[in-house]
């Protein structure tokens, strides 16, 4: 993973230095969560939602390859002009792609040679670094920026897929067979209470953030209640158990036609008479202490009618966690909210290929706020804004309650 050092001793400057450290710290998780899966493991697919193992690591190389290096790099070669059709996600401007619900039938490269395209790119990256003047870097570094953050999007998919796969084994494997949910922080009150009037939400300025994120704006609320806890596990045996996953008034429409194939969240079953689930330690015994985990946008709602709440808007999420009484808003699940994945007002997506990274997925999808157990360290703030499609129940997705 380590580039060799410049030719006659010479270091790069104190920045680039700092962001070849955080170059590499970045990739070296990745490398470290492929590390466990053997070679069938990284390259199956369990669905067109997820991706292969091995495609996730090849396709964040793409995407360096594609803004940075060719770019920013005199005379770079590239490692295989092939890989701009495999790896490409869905850059329509960059040009044709492979399908996505076919990336699992990708049997070549092998994982060794993915392995080694990411030796190739970290080479030149760090290349790049050393021989960047001063001007090209405050050119060049927001977008190793933006690199590094889409990396670390993709090491927490790489886990939620390879879940999702193991999730089909009757083996039950484990991903990271000593993995263990994280300790929760006791809620300190019974709820946080906001009064009415206006707010400011967005990304206030400071660091890094997505365009999504932005502009910082004024928004209305009116009062309400956000509740400092997240919905447990418990608290989700007991909704099963007084039928809500029967009870069609209080599903949405198109919930409740998902509704009639679940029973419980995905990953859930019963054994003798007790519900397991499946975590990336494996098959273990539910544990009602815990939040509630891999639950669909449409089972969120219907939970919260059902418990006589609702979902907080995002709006009523940021302002709530920017209060510092949200109990356990990082770390644990993501939490769906009332809200529909739109643009901010006066939002701009960037200009070329990289404004298709958020923009024009502004439809048919839910925000999601906080982070999971699978986020990767340093990766969550008060004002990212995750989204997906309100059935997809794949994520590690629960929710917290308001009124």
């Amino acid at each position: 993973m380590n580039a060799p050092a410049p030719a006659g001793g010479c270091r790069p400057p104190p920045i680039a230095a700092h962001w070849l450290a955080r170059y590499r710290q970045v990739r070296a998780h990745t490398e470290a969560l492929a590390a466990a899966l053997s070679p069938e493991d990284q390259t199956v697919q369990s669905m067109p939602d997820a991706s292969p193992t091995k495609w996730h690591r090849a396709h964040v190389s793409w995407f360096f390859e594609q803004f940075l290096l060719g770019r920013f790099l005199p005379d770079y070669r590239c490692f295989d002009p092939r890989y701009a059709f495999l790896f490409n996600s869905y850059y329509v401007s960059l040009g044709p792609r492979f399908e996505r619900p076919q990336r699992g039938l990708l049997t070549r490269p092998t994982v060794q040679e993915v392995g080694d395209y990411r030796n190739h790119v970290d080479t030149a990256v760090a290349t790049l670094l050393t021989v960047a003047t001063p001007a090209e870097l405050a050119t060049l570094l927001p977008i190793l920026e933006l690199g590094l953050q889409h990396e670390q999007q993709h090491q927490e998919l790489m886990l939620t897929d390879i879940l999702h796969a193991f999730s089909h084994n009757p083996l039950h494997p484990a991903a990271i067979p000593d993995w263990e949910w994280p300790s929760l922080d006791a809620p300190s009150q019974a709820g946080i209470a906001l009064s009415a009037g206006p707010y400011q939400i967005g990304h206030p300025g400071d660091g890094f953030c997505f365009d999504n994120e932005t502009p910082r704006h004024t928004t209305w609320l009116q009062d309400c209640r956000v509740a400092p806890q997240l919905v447990t596990q418990g608290d989700w045996l007991a909704f099963i158990g007084d039928g809500g996953y029967t009870t069609p008034t209080l599903w949405l429409s198109d919930g409740w036609t998902h509704a009639q194939h679940w029973q419980a969240p995905l990953y859930w079953q019963q054994r003798d008479g007790h519900w397991q689930t499946l975590t990336l330690g494996g098959l273990r015994g539910i544990n009602p202490t815990q939040p509630v985990c891999h639950i669909s946008y449409y089972e969120a709602d219907a939970f919260a009618r059902w418990a006589g709440r609702r979902l907080p808007t995002e709006a009523e999420w940021e302002v709530a966690e920017s209060s510092g009484l949200l109990a356990n808003a990082f770390g644990h699940v993501w939490q769906w909210t009332a809200s529909a994945y739109l643009p901010y007002p006066g939002y701009r997506p960037a200009t070329g290929a990289i404004g298709e990274y958020n923009g024009k997925f502004m439809i048919n999808q839910q925000v999601l706020r906080g982070s999971s157990c699978a986020t990767s360290p340093c990766h969550a703030r008060p004002g990212y804004r995750n989204f997906f499609y309100p059935h997809q129940r794949w994520q590690f997705s629960g929710l917290r309650l308001a009124d």
